[in-house]
């Protein structure tokens, strides 16, 4: 083979099934999908009207430094831009951080189970993994501490943590900053962040910027609902932005991705109508889940982790049979478990609906 060893051993992140694939495969007319965290509701008029306009120029390159975006979100969250770093994704600012920052045999910790994507890019960057277990679903902010040494690079932090759908609060996240040494990188991965705000004692890792170390990334795949679009973004000290634009492709965010991310910041309502969408779909789900007698696990986010008391890849099958995507969680070692995103009214009844009939078959 002429790849690195390495990266034979890397298991590919396989994401959730796309809706014409399940139609195609199966012939069926209508498919839902709650299986990738995504926005059940389509973009704002205001984000389509801004992509619209940008696609007239898409003979053009895109704006590299991604000026005008970055001066939106300096003036929303008090951040000089030369703080801010745009990506294809928030997923992609977690290739750069392990890309400018961590050396082949250097440590960095993440909790297992959580986000595929901080194993496989500290596996492609050949870094030793250390592994902190869930306690009861959460980080285990003691676990990771004791997992620290004079070679440990970087602490992955999920918050909220996707799958398990739990957040740290402000002493936990105090605790491990008191705790890791200067030298050592803090990425907080906060995807889920504007659905947890305002949950009883999430931190504001913000404060923490005036440390040289620490990374806070965000997306607006989740709540502005532009996963398609692949574009998040993330805060830190101008030295680490500078290092992570080093190792940045030149026209990493398109033009599209830019306009309709401005829009979105800019649509307050839209965010309102997302946010309370997601509030009454998980309370309905949360009733409907006890009262079949099924565990699940309370979530901060816009995605409820589902025990449902059998083999999980069999009630996934059943599921997709009945044009219902959902994310089936063996990959994370949770083999009960599905992952369902919170849907539309309409979606969340015919999940309720075929669920409860599967089971009780």
């Amino acid at each position: 083979m002429l790849a690195r060893k390495n990266i034979l051993k890397i298991k590919p992140y396989i994401p959730g099934k796309p809706i014409e694939e399940v139609k195609r495969q199966l012939g069926l007319k209508k498919v839902i999908k709650l299986a990738s965290n995504e926005n059940a509701l389509r973009p704002s008029g205001a984000v389509i009207r801004a992509a619209r306009r940008a696609v007239l120029s898409a003979n053009r390159y895109p704006d590299g430094g991604c000026f005008y975006l970055k001066k939106e979100l300096s003036k929303r969250f008090k951040v000089k831009p030369g703080r801010i770093i745009i990506g294809n994704g928030s997923d992609e600012i977690i290739i750069l951080a392990v890309k400018a920052f961590l050396a082949k045999g250097e440590e960095v910790i993440i909790a297992k189970q959580t986000f595929l994507i901080y194993e496989i890019a500290s596996q492609i960057g050949e870094a030793k993994i250390r592994y902190a277990p869930l306690k009861n679903y959460r980080y285990d902010i003691d676990a990771i501490i004791r997992l620290i040494t004079d070679k440990t690079k970087m602490i992955f932090i999920a918050n909220p943590d996707n799958p398990a759908g739990t957040y740290l609060g402000k002493r936990e996240i105090e605790r491990l900053v008191r705790s890791a040494p200067r030298d050592t990188i803090l990425y907080f991965d906060e995807a889920y962040f504007e659905f947890a705000k305002n949950m009883k004692d999430f931190p504001d890792t913000m404060k923490y910027l005036g440390r040289k170390n620490v990374i806070v990334t965000r997306t607006f795949s989740k709540a502005y609902s532009l996963a398609g679009l692949r574009i998040g973004y993330g805060f830190s000290s101008e030295n680490i932005i500078e290092c992570l634009n080093r190792v940045r492709e030149p026209f990493n965010v398109n033009s599209v991705a830019q306009e309709a991310a401005i829009a979105a910041l800019c649509d307050k309502a839209y965010l309102d109508k997302t946010l309370k969408l997601v509030q009454n779909g998980k309370a309905y789900l949360y009733e409907k889940l006890g009262s079949l007698g099924i565990k699940y696990v309370p979530s901060a986010t816009n995605f409820i982790l589902i025990d449902v008391g059998m083999n999980s890849k069999t009630v996934f099958k059943r599921l997709l049979k009945r044009g219902i995507i959902v994310r089936e969680m063996s990959p994370w070692k949770l083999k009960n478990f599905i992952r369902v995103t919170i849907g539309t009214v309409k979606e969340n009844r015919v999940f309720i609906k075929a669920l409860k009939e599967i089971l009780q078959k």
